[in-house]
């Protein structure tokens, strides 16, 4: 079904703390959401989860089937980057925390703050759709379970990432012979032992599932089809990011920190073409790996620059060589679906979608994405960062811009990204955070003066109603001949 495009809301409702909000998903992203929520004031709050447990794509073996954790799994970032501000991991928790330790951690955020009794399990949201009597002024969202109910909220919260459609690349999947599985089906290396195996990909999935296989598989090869720069976890004994957070600053310039970035990895991995890479032309998404770099110099993985054709199980490399393989692992991304919205609510283009600041889809008040983007920090900080800003216009003292001013900013998004990043699917949603947090402070400032101006005029309009009624009442009092 198709639904008109509203212009939104101006000023907010004056019983704003007793708007509904439903959250969809009860991963790391809708549980921040609830919990900013419900410290903001906002006390009727339902999470809605497809599935039987806490934690989303950190919760290995998640009965929803959206997760792609692996046995191996940890994060890419450290411990001390990849918690949110007011809840610290437990002592004792490694480094580099696993996907055991992260789904520890979101089950205890969901105590500490309360949440679990407000999450509804086994709950799948089917549809979300504005109500008939849905006006910009006043939203009103109907959201449509498989348990055969419709519920009504005034606010819905998108948290049901982007992470879990595999995007197929047609050629590895129809035409190879031997066995294929894309990067989100693989679990563990024991299947791949003594079997010729291709990772097609260059993200952090592809430098894991390969350093995994490649100790006991027959051979490895590992296809690069980009550029890429391999970041360490590790200098000089500590995460890599404890140095690089330190040029975070705004008088720090951007080529000078890409410089000092780029010289600390070469200085601990040498040149990426040495290693049998492309070389990086273009900003990327970043990848990071502690063992990728000598699993490669120890002559377990080799790097191949793109494939030319496949048949039957024989693998054509661009380089004019070839091999026959047993399986083929394709960590080529996943595809961004939101099965329980409508099209022309939120349509889905070339694995993008058009929201303002990455949170507003233009011209629907009351409807809010947490965590549809990649970025270059720990995805809690992006979070927090996400509902900082969403709380002001909730609250009152922000007010959204006009569906036309929203296009014309992600817009500028689109022609950055396309300025800035190889031409990928991989990048639709790229934003490095430096930049990304910056543009938000900036909007949320004019967002707030605006709710001002707003404001000003609401009061001088009941001030001039007020003043019109009362010279219309003396008036009526002194002229005998008014009825």
């Amino acid at each position: 079904m198709k639904y008109q495009n509203r212009t939104p809301a101006s000023a907010p409702a004056l019983d704003a703390k007793t708007r509904r909000f439903a959250v969809i998903g009860a991963g790391a992203a809708g549980l921040c959401c609830a919990k900013y929520l419900i410290q903001a004031g906002f006390q009727d709050v339902t999470i809605f989860e497809i599935g039987s447990q806490i934690g989303g794509v950190w919760c290995y073996g998640n009965d929803n089937n959206r997760s792609s954790a692996y046995r191996t799994l940890h994060i890419n970032s450290a411990r001390n980057l990849t918690k949110f501000s007011d809840v610290p991991f437990r002592d004792g928790v490694q480094m580099f925390p696993d996907h055991r330790d992260m789904h520890q951690y979101l089950v205890d955020y969901a105590n500490r703050f309360d949440l679990t009794r407000r999450i509804r399990f086994n709950t799948e949201v089917l549809d979300v759709r504005p109500a008939k009597c849905y006006r910009a002024e006043a939203p009103l969202w109907e959201v449509e379970t498989a348990h055969g109910e419709v519920l009504t909220f005034d606010r819905v919260m998108v948290a049901s990432g982007h992470l879990s459609l595999p995007m197929h690349v047609e050629q590895f999947r129809d035409k190879f012979a031997g066995e294929y599985i894309h990067s989100h089906y693989y679990r563990e290396p024991e299947p791949f032992v003594g079997k010729r195996v291709c990772v097609v990909g260059v993200g952090n999935s592809a430098c894991d599932i390969a350093s995994d296989v490649c100790v006991n598989a027959q051979r490895t090869i590992m296809v690069a089809r980009s550029g890429v720069m391999i970041v360490p976890k590790l200098i000089f004994g500590r995460p890599f990011t404890d140095f690089t957070i330190k040029l975070e600053h705004k008088w720090v310039p951007g080529w000078l920190r890409n410089r000092i970035t780029s010289t600390l990895v070469r200085l601990f991995h040498g040149r990426m073409t040495d290693l049998g890479f492309k070389a990086l032309s273009q900003r990327a998404h970043t990848t990071s790996s502690a063992v990728l770099v000598q699993h490669i110099v120890y002559d377990r993985i080799t790097v191949k620059q793109g494939i030319d054709r496949i048949e039957g199980k024989r693998i054509h490399f661009v380089d004019g060589s070839s091999e026959e393989f047993d399986v083929l692992i394709a960590a080529t991304g996943y595809q961004i679906e939101l099965p329980f919205i409508s099209d022309s609510i939120v349509p889905i283009k070339d694995n993008a979608v058009d929201l303002y600041q990455r949170i507003v889809p233009p011209g629907w008040d009351g409807l809010y994405f947490i965590g549809m983007l990649n970025t270059t920090t720990s995805l809690p900080n992006a979070f927090e960062h996400q509902m900082r800003w969403i709380l002001p216009f909730e609250l009152g003292r922000a007010a959204l811009p006009t569906a036309k001013e929203m296009y014309t900013a992600i817009e500028a998004k689109k022609e950055f990204i396309k300025r800035y990043y190889k031409a990928s699917l991989r990048h639709t949603i790229e934003e490095p955070h430096l930049i990304y947090f910056r543009e938000m402070r900036k909007a949320l400032k004019v967002a707030e003066h605006r709710a001002r101006r707003v404001s000003r005029r609401h009061v001088s309009g009941v001030a001039g109603a007020l003043l019109r009624e009362d010279a219309l009442s003396s008036n009526r009092i002194s002229d005998p001949q008014q009825p």
